[in-house]
């Protein structure tokens, strides 16, 4: 299987960390988000004891909420020592509301209004990551009128390309995220940082973009920002305190991606970035890294219930599901490969375009997916690895209700987000 918590027990049903995917969707209906708490758990600790074994710090681990963020995320990764990265004020709201310590709490943002600053500043966000010069006359408007301040990191774009996605790649000289070095913005985004009442510059922040393999991408990247950091130091005396070099570690989809050594890939970068700042004698930097997707897309699977089975002889086949786009909008997006499996058996197989109930064409899941020949109304199907950016894209696009994300553990499933309603639908309508 692509990944070890799913299996397929005797009666050839499969299994998602231990637990029958026809017993849940019975118990929960369809569609259904399950979650593996012992994989999301797993997943932290790996980073966190990376981290220590390379860097001889396992606080640099900050958790991308944008991956999924809700409750029971935040609780956990509270509950494991993990930072967290956040990008609005409702995944701030959203950490806040479980207790989650807001002095840990790093907020990113390239278009932050005054009230999403207001908001941070009022509940005492750790850290601002900020985005451009306007993002930063805006943040010291704020907090020379409170009289305090505030720790910042700069974002800088490194020129660096990822090989990756070009809708998720974030490095390159003209993406739409912090401030090239190559144009001589970033030098004046720092010089203007520096001088701006109100604001505590702790270091540089970068992101070169999301599911990269590349072995070499956080090296190239952290060459980058370690020159700009010497030259920092030469012209202008400051020392960064702090380097986060962002997240963005791959995950398998399907059989063909690799596998990627996440503890042995951090170790690489360390023992590069420490030989790196060796060599312009500036001080060792606290280094930050955000994974999302790799903490909890493999920890995530969807479940969906058959609703037609549609041949066109000659041309296409169809399995038509009780979701779609709406609970799972990668594909169009981004053309994302996932691993489809029949939910209850194996064999006999015939190739299908898996497709959801939105009255959209462009409504498909996974194009030219193998599945019995004699899929028919009723059958389960389940697409894996969708533990990130799933439930976090989701909408309600023809007026479908969210799917609710069930937590399973050894010691059984609960409900963390409940299905949403018909009522629920229309509960913000006048």
């Amino acid at each position: 299987m692509l990944s070890s918590n799913i299996a397929r027990d005797e009666r050839g049903v499969v299994r998602f960390a231990g637990h029958s995917v026809d017993a849940l969707a019975e118990r929960y209906g369809t569609p259904l988000y399950l979650m593996d708490e012992e994989r999301i758990r797993a997943n932290c600790r790996m980073y966190k004891n990376a981290f220590l074994a390379g860097f001889g710090d396992d606080t640099g681990v900050l958790y991308a909420g944008k991956a999924a963020a809700f409750k029971e995320i935040y609780r956990i990764m509270a509950q494991e020592g993990i930072g967290v990265d956040a990008v609005s004020v409702g995944e701030l709201y959203t950490a806040l509301s479980v207790g989650y310590p807001a002095e840990r709490i790093y907020y990113h943002g390239d278009a932050k209004t005054d009230e999403d600053i207001r908001y941070a500043l009022d509940h005492g966000v750790g850290c601002f990551v900020v985005d451009n010069e306007t993002d930063l006359a805006a943040l010291s408007a704020q907090t020379q009128a409170r009289g305090m301040r505030q720790k910042v990191l700069l974002r800088i774009t490194p020129g660096i390309d990822p090989h990756t996605y070009e809708a998720v790649n974030t490095g390159t000289v003209d993406v739409k995220f912090g401030v090239p070095i190559q144009t001589g913005q970033a030098e004046a985004l720092v010089r203007a940082a520096l001088s701006a009442d109100g604001i505590d510059v702790a270091g540089l922040h970068c992101h070169v973009g999301s599911e990269v393999f590349d072995e070499d991408v956080f090296e190239r990247s952290s060459d980058v920002m370690v020159e700009f950091m010497a030259f920092l130091h030469a012209k202008y005396g400051f020392t960064a305190r702090e380097l986060d070099l962002g997240g963005g570690y791959g995950v398998r989809y399907v059989d063909s991606d690799p596998a990627a050594d996440i503890p042995a890939r951090i170790a690489g970068v360390a023992a590069h970035l420490r030989a790196r700042i060796k060599e312009t004698g500036l001080p060792m930097p606290r280094v930050l890294m955000e994974p999302g997707r790799s903490i909890v897309a493999d920890a995530g699977m969807t479940v969906y219930t058959v609703s037609t089975v549609k041949h066109i002889p000659g041309f296409k086949n169809y399995v038509i599901v009780d979701g779609g786009m709406a609970d799972n909008p990668r594909y169009i997006l981004y053309d994302a490969r996932y691993t489809v499996l029949h939910g209850q058996r194996e064999g006999g197989t015939d190739t299908f375009d898996l497709v959801g109930r939105c009255c959209e064409s462009g409504d498909v899941l996974q194009p030219a997916v193998e599945l019995p020949a004699d899929v028919r109304r009723g059958d389960l199907v389940c697409v894996c690895t969708t533990g990130a950016y799933n439930y976090s894209m989701a909408s309600n696009y023809n007026r479908l209700g969210r799917p609710p994300v069930v937590m399973l553990s050894p010691d059984g499933a609960r409900v963390v987000v409940r299905r949403e309603t018909a009522e629920d639908l229309c509960a913000l309508d006048l």
